[in-house]
């Protein structure tokens, strides 16, 4: 039982997320304030929802690399409908949905029909996408709104306290979708099938974009109403940071196996560490140093485990 145990691939990171938190707290007791704790959960769901959506692509043996400029492109077409088109927010939202649900099944027609690898779409849909953006605002970051509060904005970026612990509305649905995905993919039979690919490849496939070109852009919504601001250049590099988060997890990058646990302990591992540096002083630049130093050595334990165990990564 112990074997199997430290074979499953969420328990790298799960030890490396609890030895974050025992050397930043030991390094600032601050550090496991309940205010910075709300902070790190507060930046948690944006990334965490883009990763469940891609965890599932990835099993499936694809890639999204258009989600970055989709979180920074919905904000922007959000808040341009809103303010500038005289269209109601919750409208400016369902159209926002939709066209961010047009841009994935583009991804997934494109990718399945065409037989264009998916790296190559998703690269060009970025473009795309982030250029889009970019003319729409000219470039630079749209006004503040007073969109005042009501059940979407509370929705998507309430909070309320729990003592001293602020607890934002959007870790639930980030909670609820984890849930649901984890449910999906370990105990249905289109979970086994989606690992096994023996579904109907085409229509599971265009199905995951969309739901990854989806989540994407909820996820920039709730940023921009977090942040009151609307950025075209938001979501730079994310679809990187994401995939990292989902490997780590222990997604395997070529398909067929995938884990939602995983890919949690990854989101908060990785969270954590950026909230981590900077409040013990080291300089948030060197993010992408301890990133690259945690894949690549993950990626070796794992080849030294396969190879140790004879079997694949």
């Amino acid at each position: 039982m112990f074997q199997r145990l430290i074979r499953r691939p969420e328990i790298g990171p799960l030890i490396l997320l609890v030895a974050e938190f025992v050397i930043f707290s030991a390094m600032s007791p601050a550090f496991l304030s309940l205010s910075n704790l709300s902070n790190i959960m507060a930046f948690t769901v944006e990334l965490g929802l883009m990763a469940l959506a891609m965890t599932l692509l990835m099993t499936a043996g694809e890639f999204d690399l258009s989600i970055g400029s989709v979180f920074g492109f919905s904000a922007v077409l959000m808040w341009t409908l809103f303010n500038s088109a005289g269209i109601s927010l919750e409208a400016a939202f369902a159209i926002t949905m939709a066209v961010s649900l047009f841009i994935g099944w583009a991804n997934g027609y494109i990718t399945t029909r065409l037989a264009i690898p998916s790296f190559l779409v998703t690269l060009g849909m970025l473009l795309v996408v982030r250029g889009t953006a970019l003319y729409i605002t000219d470039g630079f970051p749209q006004r503040t709104w007073s969109g005042g509060h009501n059940w979407l904005t509370d929705g998507l970026a309430g909070s309320f306290y729990i003592g001293g612990f602020r607890f934002y509305s959007s870790f639930a649905l980030f909670a609820f979708v984890a849930v649901v995905s984890g449910y999906v993919l370990s105990w249905t039979a289109f979970g086994n099938w989606l690992q096994a690919r023996g579904v109907n490849v085409a229509r599971t496939k265009i199905a995951l974009f969309m739901l990854s070109s989806a989540l994407a852009a909820l996820a920039g919504i709730t940023s921009s109403i977090r942040t009151a601001a609307s950025n075209p250049n938001s979501g730079t590099g994310y679809e990187l940071e994401v995939i990292a988060m989902v490997v780590i997890g222990g997604t395997v990058l070529t398909g067929g196996r995938g884990t939602i646990v995983g890919t949690v302990i990854g989101v908060f591992l990785l969270r954590v560490m950026r909230n981590g540096i900077v409040f013990v002083g080291v300089p948030g630049l060197a993010y992408n140093i301890f990133i690259g130093a945690i894949i690549l050595g993950m990626m070796i334990l794992r080849a030294l485990f396969a190879r140790r165990n004879g079997g694949g990564a």
